[in-house]
């Protein structure tokens, strides 16, 4: 595998570094170490690149290294891959996010393809591009989807979802509706509950989610926010207590109610 080969991979990516490979006296051992240093200017020295890039470049050359025929031949059963978008903003994982969806329609064929990650918004885009995008009659039948869940007992669920919520705002808000129908409703889902405003307040393009509930026609919204930060900036898993008053738990099914009026939020239930 030469640099031209991962270089190419990178460009997308447009990066301000470039690379070399340092290689072992002994071709057959490889690559002895990478050195990294700007981009038409080698002259200043080498640099450390940051654990976004990193993670990046790791991606590309695992890309390159599949276009080896040796490689192809040995590697022919299965591709697992975890979490390439660990530490990337959005830009970078979206197109990251393309190039998995290139490998996947170069490879589906000839080899089973696992895919893991901890990000939501990569998880969403991946499994709406294959289940509802525009080649989705080509995978959709051979594609499972699931979701790790753990419980608050330390036990772990894999869930197969039917009609799945992917976006995140909207996953949150079915925890919370739930634990709500089960009358379930802990310490935990006021943590959840902060989340999931705070996601759909990002989403709406304002930094505070009290704004959410001031649209919600609570008129006390600064207090009713700063009420919540109070309950839910403790560790979720370290709870003196997991019981919340009912005062708090109608607090919780209200802002629920309001929001799914509001918005015309549509939870898929089992």
């Amino acid at each position: 595998m030469t640099e031209d080969v991962v270089r190419e991979k990178l460009e997308p990516y447009n990066f301000d570094f470039d690379f070399s490979f340092d290689l072992f006296d002994d071709p057959e051992r490889g690559i002895k170490s990478i050195t990294f240093f700007p981009k038409d200017d080698n002259d200043q020295g080498n640099i450390k690149i940051s654990r976004g890039e990193e993670r990046i470049f790791v991606w590309c050359f695992f890309l390159a290294l599949f276009e080896l025929e040796d490689l192809k031949e040995t590697q022919n059963k299965y591709f697992f891959i975890d979490d390439p978008v660990s530490s990337l903003d959005d830009h970078n994982l979206f197109i990251t996010a393309i190039s998995v969806m290139r490998l996947i329609e170069e490879y589906e064929r000839k080899r089973k393809i696992i895919i893991t990650t901890h990000h939501i918004g990569f998880f969403s885009l991946l499994a709406d591009w294959i289940m509802k995008g525009e080649k989705a009659s080509r995978y959709k039948d051979k594609t499972d989807i699931f979701i790790l869940s753990n419980n608050r007992d330390g036990s772990l669920t894999l869930n197969n979802p039917k009609r799945t919520v992917l976006l995140y705002h909207l996953y949150l808000l079915s925890i919370l509706n739930e634990a709500g129908k089960n009358d379930e409703l802990s310490a935990y889902h006021m943590v959840i509950l902060r989340q999931a405003l705070e996601s759909i307040a990002s989403f709406l393009g304002v930094g505070r989610f009290s704004f959410v509930l001031e649209q919600l026609g609570f008129g006390n919204s600064d207090e009713l926010a700063n009420m919540i930060n109070i309950l839910s900036h403790k560790n979720i898993f370290t709870y003196e207590s997991e019981m919340i008053t009912n005062d708090n738990k109608d607090m919780i099914i209200d802002i629920l109610n309001k929001l799914r009026k509001k918005y015309e939020f549509v939870l898929h239930e089992e």
